[in-house]
C-alpha cells in the first residue's frame, strides 16, 4: 500500500502565509486561518508545502486503507482558495446550497475570494463537517 506524501511537519504556517504572491489571496488565507483556529480550538500546523490543516484523524477505509489526515484545513493555491472541509462534502448540501459562489471536489471548496461567499455559512459548515469527523473517525 502506497504510503501519503503529504504528512504534518515543522513549517511554519505564518511565513508560508506570507510568501503567497496574490494580495487578495493572503489576506484572504489570514482571514481563513483565524476562523479555523476559532472553529477547531487548534493551532495550524503545515502538511506537506502548500497545506495548512488543523487537528487530525485517523481514517480506515473499507478497502483496507488507512492513514493520518488533518480535520479541516486549507491551502492558497494560484487559481483559488481551496478548503478541504470533511471527505463527505455532499452530506452538507443544505448548507453548501447557502455558501455562495464557489466550485467542489470531493471533499473540498474552491473560492475564488472570500467575497463571493458568506462567511458565517462557511463557519457553520466548518462547525458541522468538526462534528461530523470527530463522530465518524475519532475515538474518545
Amino acid at each position: 500500500m502506497t504510503e501519503l506524501k503529504t504528512k504534518p511537519n515543522d513549517q511554519s504556517v505564518d511565513e508560508f502565509l506570507r510568501k503567497v504572491e496574490n494580495p487578495k489571496r493572503r489576506s484572504d488565507s489570514f482571514e481563513i486561518l483565524k476562523l479555523m483556529r476559532e472553529v477547531t480550538q487548534e493551532e495550524p500546523i503545515m502538511w506537506g508545502d502548500s497545506i495548512v490543516g488543523f487537528g487530525s484523524y485517523h481514517y480506515k477505509y473499507a478497502s483496507g486503507r488507512e492513514g493520518d489526515w488533518f480535520q479541516i484545513g486549507f491551502s492558497p493555491r494560484k487559481q483559488s482558495l481551496t478548503i478541504y472541509v470533511v471527505p463527505e462534502l455532499d452530506r452538507f448540501e443544505e448548507i453548501l446550497n447557502r455558501l455562495g459562489k464557489f466550485k467542489t471536489g470531493k471533499s473540498c471548496l474552491y473560492i475564488n475570494k472570500l467575497q463571493d461567499i458568506n462567511i458565517s455559512t462557511l463557519k457553520e459548515l466548518m462547525e458541522e463537517a468538526i462534528i461530523y469527523l470527530r463522530e465518524q473517525y475519532i475515538e474518545i
